[in-house]
């Protein structure tokens, strides 16, 4: 099966600003944290490089942490040719049913009481049928947005690479068809009979760090840490 790439605008429930909540992307709890505008979906994705593949294999749930990135309305997974879900997307036809979930952690909520506590965090899921591509075009271009979703830039200052490479390499995808994202911000709630207990109560912010960056032992002394590296 080939599949041909989503455009950026292009969305089956025909409009461009939102998606239609469905059944399974309208929470049963805080309905009020839910969104399902393009910005905020689509902004949550390209923060994150790392998401959570859900599936049934014999039976039973499977979730694996894996890479991707998002190009226009569809976001891009790869593995082996040999790993199951991704043998699984280009057996099935359609393809493959699965959940993909996206989180961020942004601060933690600390209450008075034990029942309060909690999260401020930006998460997506997605419902959809994984697909495989075999079109080579769009497995570079797939596989590339995965290298600049870790490192912006990336991409074009490494080799790229060579058939033997790509015959190794599986790429599936899943478009964004059924969409939410939930998010909590703000800061902690108490009950009133609370307020005057003599526990701290308040935000401690969370976010990703990246440290300098270490050479390879075998790097050539005269090549620089590259600035797309350094803006990190």
């Amino acid at each position: 099966m080939t599949a041909t790439p989503a455009t950026e605008t292009t969305q089956s429930t025909g409009t461009t600003g939102a998606y239609e909540a469905t059944d399974r992307t309208v929470p049963t709890r805080s309905r009020d944290r839910a969104r399902y505008d393009r910005d905020t979906v689509h902004a949550i994705l390209d923060e994150a490089y790392v998401c959570h593949l859900g599936f049934v294999r014999d039976g039973a749930p499977v979730v694996l942490p894996t890479l991707f990135a998002r190009v226009g309305e569809s976001l891009y997974m790869h593995g082996s040719t040999g790993s199951r879900p991704l043998l699984a997307a280009g057996r099935t036809d359609p393809g493959l049913p699965v959940c993909v979930t996206v989180t961020h952690v942004d601060g933690l909520v600390l209450a008075r009481s034990a029942f309060h506590h909690s999260l401020n965090y930006r998460s997506v899921v997605v419902h959809g049928t994984a697909r495989q591509v075999t079109d080579e075009d769009e497995c570079r271009t797939a596989l590339d947005a995965m290298i600049d979703a870790v490192a912006p830039g990336r991409s074009g200052d490494v080799r790229p690479a060579n058939a033997r490479e790509l015959a190794a390499t599986a790429v599936i995808r899943v478009d964004l068809d059924e969409v939410s994202a939930k998010l909590r911000t703000g800061p902690s709630s108490d009950d009133a009979e609370d307020l005057g207990l003599p526990h701290w109560a308040g935000v401690v912010p969370v976010g990703r760090v990246y440290g300098t960056p270490v050479p390879a032992a075998d790097l050539d002394p005269g090549i620089a840490v590259p600035d797309y590296l350094t803006a990190l």
